[in-house]
């Protein structure tokens, strides 16, 4: 089987692709996989880093103004011309688009020379391409299940859930810990805004620390982002004790393994990690995104008893010490919402993927 994967620009849509291709790989050493992306795209830099074959299109975001428009329409159709020969050569037998300004014009090319398209949207609102292209598409794998009522008519949703979920869901909680050489007795805390890291998170969780709040006998693995890290070492002077601070960290799911609670963002990935081991979380939903579709992403979670949410303009250090402290001072309700988070996780997210790709190829 020959699965063209298209879609990129963020972590969001990029993670959860790689992690089916991954997994496709080891259910099939014969699959062969190729991705279609952006030279400007984070995809540029982590698709090929992972060992899988990266070609590139015109591409870039919707826009509405009159001059970004234009250059929209023109990537637009250089993006379809470019993937129509990309589809001649390579030959796929299916077509995977997993959502972002990329994935459009190779779905539209796939479409116009009937190739079999699968799409995945991994946030609970369904981004613009997906909404494009889901009446058009043989099956929607959704992330959430509820994503289904908000997607267009005559749209084939399937629950699959987010194949990044498959590839952290092995990991245990002593393992975790031993990475980090944490004590597992211990409370640890998981303070990280996503791959690129986040300036709010950054700015409160400072604060917290400049005030000492952490409670005593807590750990804490605080993640800045690489753009972050040297002002909030400037403003916090030297590391306190129980702290591990990084400016990225590639073990992500290792410090989540070790983590009874994380404060973060609420990107689709990142959920995906913290319902497959049953985290409890602070959710801050990014304001910044299209369609505010964070904060419907961890709606998802704290309607569920999984997550407690607290929106930006509401979020400071002294509202994330009174979470954090009520919490950690309740041990059964954390591990109440870690339950409700276990029962959201979908763990072989990859396999239903795979396999609904398997039957559209057929």
């Amino acid at each position: 089987m020959k699965i063209l994967i298209g879609g990129g620009g963020t972590g969001g849509h990029i993670y959860p692709a790689l992690a089916l291709a991954r997994y496709a790989i080891t259910r099939d050493c014969a699959v062969e996989i190729l991705f279609v992306g952006s030279a400007a795209g984070l995809e540029s830099k982590i698709v090929p880093a992972a060992g899988f074959p990266l070609v590139t299109i015109p591409a870039s975001g919707f826009q509405r103004s009159f001059k970004q428009l234009g250059l929209f329409i023109k990537d637009f159709l250089g993006g379809i011309r470019r993937s129509l020969k990309i589809i001649k050569e390579y030959q796929p037998n299916v077509v995977l688009g997993t959502g972002g300004y990329v994935a459009a014009p190779l779905v539209m090319s796939a479409l116009l020379k009937r190739r079999p398209v699968v799409l995945h949207e991994q946030n609970a609102l369904p981004g613009m391409v997906n909404r494009w292209f889901a009446p058009f598409a043989r099956r929607v794998c959704l992330s959430f299940a509820e994503t289904a009522k908000k997607l267009p008519p005559f749209s084939k949703p399937l629950f699959t859930g987010n194949p990044r979920a498959s590839e952290v869901s092995a990991l245990g909680r002593d393992e975790g810990c031993r990475y980090f050489n944490l004590d597992p007795g211990e409370k640890t805390i998981l303070i990280y805004g996503g791959s690129r890291g986040a300036l709010r998170l950054n700015q409160v969780a400072t604060a917290y620390l400049k005030e000492k709040s952490l409670p005593e006998g807590i750990n804490l693995i605080y993640v800045t982002g690489d753009i972050y890290y040297d002002e909030v070492m400037g403003e916090i002077g030297q590391v306190p004790p129980r702290v591990r601070l990084y400016s990225y960290l590639a073990e992500m799911p290792e410090a989540l393994a070790a983590a009874d609670l994380a404060v973060t963002r609420s990107g689709a990935t990142t959920l995906a990690e913290i319902t497959a081991l049953g985290v409890p979380a602070i959710l801050v939903p990014s304001p910044n995104v299209v369609d505010n579709h964070q904060y419907y992403n961890a709606r998802m979670l704290s309607d569920r008893g999984a997550a407690v949410l607290i929106e930006e303009n509401e979020f400071d250090h002294f509202r994330l010490k009174e979470e954090i402290d009520r919490l950690i001072g309740e041990p059964a309700l954390l591990e109440k919402m870690g339950e409700s988070s276990k029962q959201l996780g979908v763990t072989d997210a990859a396999e239903k993927v795979y396999r609904c790709l398997q039957e559209v190829a057929m």
